[in-house]
């Protein structure tokens, strides 16, 4: 088996992939950054064994991580529970994907293997939009090279925002609201995140549709994926796994 391992700022997404290069089993956990590495390691041990799996059964690891703290934190756990040496995308990976950003170190392996990913299942050119912490858009060529993107506040620092910098405005669940005039403070803010960033969405496509041609892929990816996806014909494919996939394909390219 393949655990694949996504390291962002709010989330890590863990994946295991059986030898027929299936997505078995996939979690995600809130991002701590300060649970030592036994921590980390205990909390993996137990989501392997509630699926009837263990370290043994491992033969590789691939991740990705926005988070330089944390990769050493992955790492050490990892070399002491599974025996082994990670494949951490980076510099001297083979990741299939050619990048033209101004400077290429700058650029995410997140977004590095969302590229190899999209492009490899979808085609290209493709837009990439991924709800995380960050709502980023990543453009990639006909050829399957990056080219570069937009990145925005994402969905939920945009909430957190307005609960923490106004006095009356409450937290809330980032649910569709009824509809878009709300007559109450959360239907409000929720048709303001929501419907708002739905808009945002559909005016960053456009202006990439404008860029890479009509032809262009719109593959939704991240958490609030499905939510936005629901409220627009824009996105055509949602694979909120997508990091993963890319992830597997990567280490494959490195075998």
């Amino acid at each position: 088996m393949l655990l694949t391992i996504d390291i962002g700022n709010t989330n890590i997404t863990f994946g295991v992939y059986n030898d027929s290069q299936e997505l078995q089993h996939h979690w995600r956990l809130k991002t701590d950054h300060d649970r030592m590495p036994d921590e980390y390691g205990i909390i993996m041990l137990g989501l392997l064994r509630h699926e009837g799996l263990n370290f043994q059964q491992i033969r590789g690891v691939a991740m990705a991580s926005v988070v330089p703290p944390l990769t050493h934190v992955f790492e050490e756990m990892i070399e002491r529970f599974i025996k082994q040496k990670p494949l951490v995308v980076g510099a001297g990976v083979k990741t299939g994907v050619q990048i033209r950003y101004d400077s290429p170190r700058d650029v995410g392996a997140d977004r590095i293997v969302d590229a190899a990913a999209a492009y490899k299942l979808y085609g290209g050119p493709a837009c990439i939009v991924d709800f995380g912490t960050a709502t980023t858009f990543d453009a990639v060529s006909e050829k399957g090279e990056y080219l570069g993107g937009a990145i925005a506040p994402g969905i939920g620092i945009a909430a957190e925002a307005l609960f923490s910098r106004t006095s009356k405005l409450p937290r809330i669940d980032l649910v569709r609201p009824p509809k878009a005039i709300g007559t109450n403070t959360v239907h409000a803010m929720q048709s303001g995140l929501i419907f708002g960033y739905v808009g945002l969405v559909e005016g960053m496509v456009a202006r990439f549709r404008g860029e890479l041609g009509q032809s262009m892929r719109v593959i939704g990816t991240g958490g609030l994926a499905e939510t936005i996806a629901r409220e627009t014909d824009v996105i055509e494919v949602v694979n909120p796994w997508l990091t993963l996939e890319g992830l597997r394909m990567v280490w494959e390219m490195n075998q």
